[in-house]
């Protein structure tokens, strides 16, 4: 991944803008200084008017070299070229899908994401963390489809998150706010491929795209509430267990129906110290081998759980990848984003101990009928 640095000193923009016109220069007189080498060598140069073997062989080589001479330059130039898209490309991805910050609000974080499109940075995947005063906020998601094509959905989600997650006091308006992102942003789209009609075409398909998005939101207490529509559930790290943090159905993945009137959320149970959660977008389960062998997750989790008794965001998501890509031969088949959350803060409960845990929910499949801005 290549970053930019944002600011430039201002001593330096002048040396660089007298620079560009040299580069430019450079870029179009060597081919033309090439060139008339060739030509004047062979309208004035004796040899180059015999027929001789000998003549024949110095005449070879010198175009031969004036040949490999401009090969080399266009190909410098190529590759200059390249480099500066390269910047340009990684620092926009960058800010689309920007690093997140080591902690934040006393939580350990570790993210990374594969995309499957060779040379793109950011893909179909995309997850955020932000600190608010209602609490951290995490979105994970996926868009349908992966790799470049994906993108602009990507940011439109991301974007309506990034406002909606410091606006809105409960997760459900947040969810409320991600779909409406989300049509509108389609019919953009449709706007942009029928400008005649400016509608959604039922067979075009734009209109077959979908997002699966998961909320979260971690209070300062370490409670999990959660809003899930259509991603895995993440898992629980507590010690050497890996269990999913719920189980319960998820809604349907925001686009192809509009979300139902009563959202109420997840209660995932409590985050305490040392404990930490896994998400994950579905390319980290579909990978396959050459055997067409589907990546066992919830092993490799275990495995490097089983090496870190308190899970390290870093070595775990170090390790899953690794296995990964083993398992994959190389790069997997779809777009991968893993984002992992370890609760450093001090334990606010002393009488549940230091390795309580956050139970996953395992009766009532729903038990989210509960009034969602007092988060009992």
């Amino acid at each position: 991944m290549i970053r930019i640095k944002a600011g430039v000193p201002r001593r330096t923009r002048p040396r660089t803008r007298a620079r560009r016109p040299l580069r430019r220069a450079l870029a179009l007189g060597l081919p033309t200084v090439w060139g008339a080498i060739a030509i004047t060598y062979k309208l004035t140069c004796p040899l180059a008017q015999q027929n001789s073997l000998g003549a024949r062989i110095v005449t070879s080589a010198v175009f031969f070299a004036v040949g490999t001479g401009l090969i080399v330059q266009v190909r410098r130039s190529l590759l200059r070229e390249l480099r500066q898209v390269r910047q340009i490309a990684g620092a926009a991805q960058n800010a689309l899908l920007r690093p997140l910050p080591p902690r934040l609000d006393g939580l350990n974080i570790a993210a990374a994401q594969l995309s499957a499109e060779r040379g793109a940075v950011v893909g179909g995947d995309l997850y955020e963390v932000i600190a608010t005063e209602h609490g951290v906020r995490v979105v994970m998601g996926d868009v349908r489809g992966h790799g470049i094509s994906a993108i602009s959905t990507v940011a439109a989600v991301l974007g309506s998150f990034r406002e909606a997650a410091h606006d809105e006091p409960d997760l459900e308006g947040v969810l409320r706010r991600l779909e409406r992102a989300l049509a509108r942003h389609l019919r953009e789209r449709a706007r942009a491929e029928h400008p005649s009609t400016g509608t959604l075409d039922p067979d075009s398909p734009v209109a077959e795209e979908f997002v699966t998005v998961l909320l979260l939101e971690i209070g300062r207490d370490g409670e999990v509430r959660g809003l899930n529509c259509g991603h895995p559930w993440p898992y629980l790290l507590s010690g050497a267990s890996v269990e999913p943090l719920a189980r319960a159905d998820p809604l349907p993945p925001l686009g192809p129906f509009p979300l139902p009137t009563e959202l109420p959320f997840v209660c995932c149970g409590q985050l305490l110290p040392g404990e930490a959660l896994f998400l994950y977008t579905d390319g980290a389960e579909d990978a396959r081998d050459t055997r067409g062998r589907f990546f066992p997750l919830k092993d490799a989790l275990t495995a490097a759980v089983a090496q870190h008794p308190l899970p390290v965001p870093q070595s775990v998501l170090g390790s899953v990848f690794t296995a990964l890509l083993r398992h994959a031969g190389g790069t997997p088949t779809d777009d991968v984003a893993i984002l992992i959350l370890r609760n450093d803060r001090k334990l606010a409960f002393p009488n549940l101990g230091a390795q309580g845990t956050a139970r996953p929910v395992t009766g009532d499949p729903h038990p989210t009928n509960y009034p969602q801005h007092n988060g009992v």
